[in-house]
């Protein structure tokens, strides 16, 4: 169902948007680390090709649920560089990291499941704004047409 050639052609604009979509992650719950792995867990499809009216690129979270507790793991191990140099890091969480880590542990900070379902939850929020940047930034370089036809043909 997924098409890398595609994917393949536009490298140095997933780069760009990369680059800026970097304050987001910033103000988002998750580390530049964490970004990595739901990212990496995330497949990019565009749904429609066929249909010039239609065709959006859409995020496919599918795999996300075998990275979600990961993540936790990536925060912790890394400890206070994480939660200092992320500029802030959470602008939805009271405390973020580790006041978050032993709030949960109290068990103050809802069941792991719950964690886990926001965590989630909020990786597919982040994902689909990326995929719609990313499409907006296609669309304003004039390589989105192209690039659909080719998903299309794919």
């Amino acid at each position: 169902m997924s098409d890398t050639s595609w994917t393949d052609r536009i490298v140095g604009e997933r780069m760009t948007v990369d680059q800026e979509f970097a304050s987001q992650i910033e103000g988002s719950q998750f580390s530049n680390q964490q970004w990595s792995l739901i990212m990496t867990a995330t497949e990019f499809e565009i749904e429609h090709a066929d249909n010039p009216e239609q065709a959006q690129i859409v995020a496919n979270t599918d795999n996300l649920d075998g990275i979600i507790p990961e993540l936790e793991n990536v925060q912790t191990g890394m400890g206070a560089m994480a939660g200092g140099g992320a500029g802030g890091g959470s602008s939805s969480s009271s405390g973020g990291g580790i006041v978050d880590s032993i709030m949960g542990a109290l068990g103050m900070g809802g069941s792991d499941g719950s964690s886990e379902k926001e965590q989630r939850e909020a990786a597919e929020r982040l994902t689909q704004e990326y995929a719609t940047e990313l499409q907006s930034h296609l669309e304003s370089k004039g390589k989105w047409e192209t690039v659909r036809r080719t998903a299309a043909d794919g």
